[in-house]
């Protein structure tokens, strides 16, 4: 009971010391309550929507997938079935389903009404299984070919109102319509936009087959479950048909989008453990200076009967008592960042509602487990080491004497690991297959940052020595005062600063990882397309037989080459093997707009009749010789004999492994109807042309916003911020890790001041000056924030450089790195210093001196 009270005592005297340290816990904890919570509620979402949705026995064609849409093809069922169903025991009622994803609604502005977050715009007939989800609010329903209704959350977000014109682009063709319509969900809607019309024109205007159906829903009598139907309706119609119960249809769409959640929720968490790793070392500094600073206590304890384990567990009740404080703050505030998200994911289109806000009893637990046992096991260390201290050492010293032999040891531990991390970094970049060196680059990360970690104090002398020849000396002797204040206790100054080096190393690393993508696929694009134009959906939409003849019309071009792209043709070569691959379907002059180097054969002949290219890999694992023949089986047609003309190296980014062959050739054995949609197309300008026919084409297409026309100089651009974004959002949750990183600065600089009260009191006294004194602060934390920088940019740009080697082997040749973001990080560390010791230089300046002084 005693030492408790000693602790609990101690804990509240210093309740400002410890403030900061808790804030670190709170946040880390916060990260990881936060991704739960959103991630539970947006699943049991998910699963209420689901759930609500699907019919008791659904029946639809087998191999319908996301696929299609980006094809262009809508798989269909014979409306006969209809019937059929209708007739089968058990079956209360059917309801088909008229549904097509590749759809494209333009408004009375010219622009899509589909939602920019990645969201499909599906177009659907209005029928009895629609009520389970949304609800008519506004108008009627559609009545006829020139009728359409809309969800209400896209009429609102767009601005449309009944009687509105609206633009439906499908693959049979276009049409307008008037919306007469709003429906509301009454569930969660998923972000995507909704487009109802008749039964009757939905067969026609979206799938291109009258009477036809994409599924049917089936509604079971009473008592009759859902296993026995779904066993009637396969003994009626057979196996060639994708026949769910509603558990299998909810399982099936939930493993879906589970899946996009599980990579969002373990990155989010990864960042978390970053965070919370940064966070170890602001605890570890903040009790190591506790108990520097109350050695004399420890001793007195010492000397009146205190054994080493009361002030070890006194210590570490001080700890707990810090982690159950930040903890259950860092609960509370992952609920309010949940909450946070679901209202940022509501603005860019996926519509949550905080009324299915799911706290399961686990993730209090998590996170009270993880703030609680962290911040023990980081305040282990100072306890043991307070509970080393001898009496008669402790009465006599103000401090914790330094353990020699340890750093010794640490130093040669820290050594062996970063000598080994760099080995395995070597290793990582002289790999000839880019799985294998994965492997070594992952240690040699994780190696090479243990290693600095514990080689820290001893690189903190070396670093801080040089950084203090540029920056400090001329600052003359308050800036030897900062740099020995700064030398004056390595293990401090190193874990310091190794806070701020974790988060700046990935910064590093993955800038020179993102430069070097952009620089190699740069490259690539000037070296393999000779297309001036590039044409196609951001958004997976195909390009229909109305866009393409619209792209044919601009002027000023010399050709338009055409892409397809063929899925699941089974190849069988010479030895008798068999392999499915999907194939690449272009016109001849593809073979000029993308300049793919061969190893053998000609790659214009590949696109001569019954003909085809192979890649390099391709013909090494199956034996395939230039002059082969091939025979493939495609998916929706005939069989076909196809010589190969010409074998492709692998030595590219582009198209990288892809099978060329005609597209003619590919209408020979394929019915037209089951030819899927362009998904590219290529366009070359007349010798001087090249601005009046960007012009022309794109003003053809412009009444088509679900594709882009793009030069190579606009394509450069596009990949350039797609990848900047993408660092962006990772450099967003870095930032957690950065903050905690800074406040263990912060916090540094405020215990040190206290630390040297005294020291500062005699310092005023022989002549500093309060704005000496401040200046003297912010350049030790200036100083110490730079030694971090330097460090993490280093080891960052060293891990970057090896993955780029990697990247390598898979045609992303160029090594770039960004060093105006390495010197802007560099120089913001700085600023970050400056801003870190604002708080501790004030209260230094504002000291008494006689009472500094007097401190003991």
């Amino acid at each position: 009971m005693t030492v408790l009270k000693t602790s609990l005592r101690n804990f509240l005297a210093h309740k400002g010391r410890m403030a900061l340290s808790a804030i670190a816990v709170l946040l880390s904890v916060a990260f990881v309550c936060g991704t739960l919570v959103f991630t539970d509620t947006t699943n049991a979402t998910f699963d209420k929507l689901f759930a609500s949705t699907a019919s008791d026995v659904t029946v639809s064609p087998k191999g319908a997938g996301d696929n299609d849409t980006r094809q262009g093809r809508v798989r269909t069922l014979p409306g006969s079935d209809l019937e059929r169903l209708r007739r089968i025991d058990g079956v209360k009622s059917v309801a088909g389903d008229a549904t097509s994803e590749a759809v494209t609604v333009v408004d009375r502005k010219g622009d899509s009404i589909g939602p920019k977050s990645g969201a499909p715009t599906i177009g659907t007939n209005w029928d009895t299984t629609e009520h389970r989800s949304v609800k008519l609010t506004s108008g009627h329903a559609p009545r006829g070919p020139t009728e359409v209704m809309v969800d209400a959350d896209t009429a609102d977000s767009r601005k449309l109102k009944l009687g509105d014109d609206a633009r439906i682009i499908a693959m049979p063709g276009e049409f307008h319509a008037k919306i007469v319509g709003i429906a509301t969900f009454q569930v969660t809607n998923p972000g995507a936009t909704l487009v109802y019309m008749d039964t009757a024109t939905a067969q026609r205007k979206l799938l291109g087959a009258p009477g036809a159906y994409t599924s049917y829903a089936l509604t079971a009598r009473p008592g009759v479950s859902n296993e026995q139907l779904k066993k009637s309706v396969v003994a009626d119609l057979g196996t060639g048909l994708k026949v769910q119960t509603k558990a299998e249809s909810s399982k099936e769409a939930e493993s879906q989008i589970g899946s996009f959640l599980d990579v969002m929720k373990y990155a989010m968490l990864g960042f978390a453990g970053i965070a919370v790793l940064v966070g170890i070392f602001l605890i570890v500094n903040t009790f190591s200076m506790l108990v520097a600073q109350r050695t004399r206590e420890i001793g007195l304890m010492r000397a009146i009967g205190s054994s080493r384990k009361q002030i070890n567990r006194s210590v570490l009740i001080e700890a707990l008592l810090l982690g159950v404080v930040g903890s259950v703050l860092g609960v509370l505030g992952g609920v309010g960042l949940a909450v946070g998200l679901i209202k940022l994911m509501g603005s860019a289109g996926l519509h949550l509602s905080t009324d299915q806000l799911t706290v399961k009893p686990t993730t209090p637990v998590v996170g009270l487990t993880i703030g609680i046992v962290v911040t023990v096991i980081a305040a282990y260390i100072p306890a043991r080491r307070a509970g080393t201290i001898s009496p008669m050492a402790a009465l006599r010293d103000a401090g914790t004497p330094a353990d020699t032999k340890a750093g010794r040891i640490r130093g040669a531990i820290g050594t062996l690991l970063t000598a080994g991390g760099a080995a395995a970094l070597v290793v990582a970049g002289n790999a000839d297959k880019a799985v294998d060196g994965s492997l070594f680059l992952g240690l040699g990360v994780v190696l090479t940052l243990i290693g600095f970690i514990v080689i820290g104090p001893l690189l903190a002398g070396l670093v801080v020595r040089a950084l203090a020849a540029v920056v400090l000396r001329i600052f003359g002797p308050v800036g030897r005062l900062a740099e020995r204040n700064a030398l004056r206790n390595p293990r401090r100054t190193g874990a310091t600063g190794a806070a701020l080096m974790i988060g700046l190393a990935l910064v590093a690393g993955l800038s020179v990882v993102g430069s070097s993508m952009v620089a190699s696929a740069t490259d690539e694009l000037d070296k393999s397309v000779g297309a001036d134009f590039i044409v196609q959906s951001d958004s997976g939409q195909p390009i229909t037989r109305q866009i393409e003849q619209a792209a044919h019309r601009a002027k000023g071009l010399a050709h338009i080459s055409d892409a397809k792209q063929i899925d699941g043709a089974e190849i069988t070569v010479p030895d008798g093997t068999s392999v499915t691959k999907d194939l690449i379907a272009a016109d001849p002059t593809y073979a000029d707009d993308v300049r793919t180097p061969v190893v053998a054969g000609d790659l214009a002949a590949a696109y001569g009749e019954n003909a085809m290219s192979v890649p390099e890999g391709f013909a090494k694992d199956h034996k395939v010789k230039q002059g082969d023949t091939l025979t493939v089986a495609f998916k929706e047609g005939r069989t076909a004999k196809l010589k190969v003309a010409a074998i492709t190296s692998d030595d590219v980014t582009l198209d990288k492994g892809a099978l060329y062959l005609n597209i003619t050739t590919v209408e020979r054995y394929v019915p037209a109807k089951m030819i899927p949609a362009t998904i590219t197309m290529l366009a070359q300008a007349k010798d001087g042309q090249e601005a009046a026919a960007y012009t022309s084409l794109k003003a053809e297409l412009h009444q088509y916003p679900s594709v882009k026309v793009r030069d190579q100089t606009d394509y450069k651009k596009e990949m350039k911020d797609q990848i900047g974004q993408l660092l962006n959002l990772v450099y967003g949750l870095l930032a957690l890790a950065i903050i905690v990183a800074i406040l263990g600065v912060v916090n540094t600089l405020a215990l040190s001041v206290v630390e040297r009260t005294r020291e500062i009191g005699l310092m005023r006294a022989i002549g500093l000056s309060r704005r000496q004194m401040r200046r003297m602060i912010r350049l030790e934390s200036v100083v110490i924030a730079l030694f971090g920088a330097l460090l993490g940019l280093g080891l960052g740009m060293g891990w970057g450089a090896t993955a780029q080697k990697l990247l390598a082997l898979e045609g992303l040749k160029t090594l770039e790195i960004p060093w105006p973001t390495i010197i802007t990080v560099f120089i913001g560390s700085a600023v970050v210093g400056l801003i870190a010791a604002l708080v501790p230089a004030f209260r230094a300046a504002r000291m008494n001196i006689l009472n500094a002084i007097a401190t003991d």
